[in-house]
């Protein structure tokens, strides 16, 4: 097992995700790449590739308990620990926003338990069994949203907006909870970015975007952590 450090960036294959590997790979860290489509996955372990960069890409549902203790299992045998976890895996379910049917009056609960399961609960889960594997040193990132600010929570969306304030708390008690080691956890909201999700008229790129899911990642030792981030610049929770 060699001294590079290794990344682990779920939800991947495409978007924010891929960047954010990219991004990091051009930093030295080895990739994971995971995904729940195969296909695309591996076609994006295979562009990192061939820029030069160590990749693999690795199966993941994160919603399925036994995927994500294969991918534990996978980590530690092959590598020994990891250095970076990225929890950008996540779902959007809700109707279009402004619409009626997005309203909370409106909304179907398993939608909501949906986007708690795989925004929040996969979070936890996978917090829980790999960051062991970083031996006291190391660095989270839960990629949220500025939609799950109490601080400017508004109508509409509640699946996404409530698993986003949920993430958000999730950062928080890991955080708390690692207090005395140099594992660092920080929710970080990327913007507005041009992604599916973000659609063709958001401001940003998708490589702005990922920059500063990248900067919470590659924190200095004296970083800050369980704090909400946009850019590098702490924001309100």
């Amino acid at each position: 097992m060699n001294a590079m450090p290794t990344a682990v960036v779920t939800g991947a294959d495409r978007g924010l995700g891929l960047e954010t590997a990219r991004q990091l790979a051009r930093r030295g860290y080895r990739v994971l790449i995971t995904a729940r489509r195969d296909a695309a996955g591996q076609a994006a372990a295979a562009a990192l590739a061939a820029e030069g960069h160590e990749a693999h890409f690795r199966h993941l549902d994160v919603t399925a308990p036994a995927e994500v203790q294969a991918l534990r299992d996978h980590l530690k045998t092959t590598f020994g620990r990891i250095d970076v976890l990225v929890n950008n895996a996540g779902i959007f379910p809700d109707p279009s926003p402004g619409s009626p049917a997005s309203s909370i009056f409106n909304a179907d609960l398993d939608t909501i338990r949906r986007a708690m399961e795989t925004n929040t609960l996969a979070a936890i889960h996978l917090c829980q069994l790999l960051i062991p594997l970083m031996q006291g040193n190391g660095r989270v990132v839960n990629v949220s949203s500025g939609m799950g600010q109490l601080s400017d929570m508004n109508g509409g969306c509640p699946g996404y907006r409530l698993s986003k304030v949920s993430l958000n708390a999730v950062t928080r008690i890991f955080a708390d909870e690692l207090r005395g080691t140099n594992v660092k956890v920080n929710s970080v909201c990327p913007g507005w970015v041009r992604t599916d999700l973000g659609g063709p008229d958001a401001p940003l790129s998708v490589a702005e975007g990922a920059k500063g899911i990248v900067w919470a990642a590659t924190l200095p030792d004296d970083g800050q952590s369980g704090g909400f981030f946009r850019h590098g610049e702490a924001i309100p929770w």
